[in-house]
């Protein structure tokens, strides 16, 4: 028996099968399938399912994803955690049956249901329909380029809605550690650190200020050819000065180009979770110290400015991306 997880049902995970009249060797079938689509990289058979069914075996982030793809659930409505406030949370008899042509702008639509207003003078909903303007035109530039920061703790899913963002516009993605990794580990190896630091006085106060100055200028010299970018970066220090926020905008106001600072919100135990399951050299001090770094993290940090927020507690807005991808990408039951 697997440790118990709060609002864990694995009843609820048979009885969705079940419903769509599968059997555990088809469902392990399609999780491989999904898994190929998505890069999940999955070795599911019918012994995989059945364990997951009969609470010998939790599934891992990325089993949760796919189920979630497979059957067009919340993680919630799939019986794996409690519900959030506010999220739909259906039994598999009040849920429509999944369609074999679903309405992709209606999955972006639900997709992008996890954004919300977090502080200053913002538009959720034009925000939404220049995302979803810009999937049908592959085209955002008419009203001049768009910078989206998205920002969030390590773990948090920055990342994930980064890149879902970057699938429906078509919009290059500014990754900080794609971008600057390399030479980062180099360049703290030369200083007398370790390549892996991030944690350290030495990364803090030598190397982490050149990361992000190459990250915006990365960002301005697309700005500046009027086209529309997505940073995807931490900017726990950025978003924490107002005086910092404000410089930003001013300066992309004197650009033309309009700005979204999201904050992707998570709780700490998904974001350990996620942490561990990447498995990255450049958290191992974090996993080795969990509770020293969880310290250092205030899940009430919001950026000081106009901003938006994704509330991805227990992976509810990764996994609400990821149904709309695969809808995107053709993904059928």
């Amino acid at each position: 028996m697997a440790r118990q997880r709060p609002g864990w049902n694995p009843a609820i995970l048979k009885a969705i099968r079940e419903s769509h009249e599968l059997t555990l060797e088809q469902v392990g079938e399609k999780l491989r399938d999904i898994g190929e689509r998505h890069r999940f990289h999955l070795a599911a058979n019918f012994q995989t399912v059945w364990a997951h069914e009969n609470a010998t075996s939790y599934p891992r982030p990325d089993y949760r994803r796919a189920y979630g793809i497979l059957y067009r659930l919340n993680e919630a409505e799939l019986g794996f955690r409690r519900a959030l406030p506010g999220e739909v949370a259906t039994v598999p008899s009040q849920r429509a049956t999944v369609e074999a042509a679903p309405d992709p702008a209606g999955a972006i639509r639900e997709a992008l249901d996890s954004v919300r207003e977090g502080a200053g003078e913002v538009d959720v909903d034009a925000f939404r329909t220049r995302v979803i303007d810009a999937w049908k035109r592959r085209n955002g530039a008419e009203s001049g380029p768009m910078i989206l920061l998205v920002g969030g703790y390590a773990g948090s899913g920055k990342s994930e809605f980064a890149k879902f963002l970057g699938r429906l516009t078509g919009w290059p993605i500014l990754d900080k550690d794609s971008l600057t990794r390399p030479l980062v580990d180099q360049l703290l190896a030369a200083l007398g650190g370790e390549a892996n630091d991030r944690s350290s006085d030495l990364y803090r106060e030598k190397v982490r200020p050149l990361e992000y100055r190459c990250l915006m200028e990365a960002a301005w010299d697309n700005v500046d050819c009027g086209t529309s970018v997505i940073l995807d970066a931490p900017f726990l220090a950025e978003f924490s000065q107002e005086e910092w926020m404000q410089r930003f905008y001013n300066r992309c106001k004197a650009k033309r180009a309009t700005v979204a600072a999201i904050w992707v919100e998570c709780d700490s135990d998904s974001m350990k979770e996620y942490v561990e399951f990447r498995g990255a050299a450049r958290d191992l001090w974090k996993m080795e110290h969990w509770e020293d770094y969880l310290a250092t993290v205030d899940l009430k940090l919001r950026p000081q400015g106009p901003h938006f927020v994704v509330d991805n507690r227990l992976g509810a807005a990764i996994a609400a991306a990821d149904q709309a991808r695969d809808v995107l990408s053709g993904g059928v039951l």
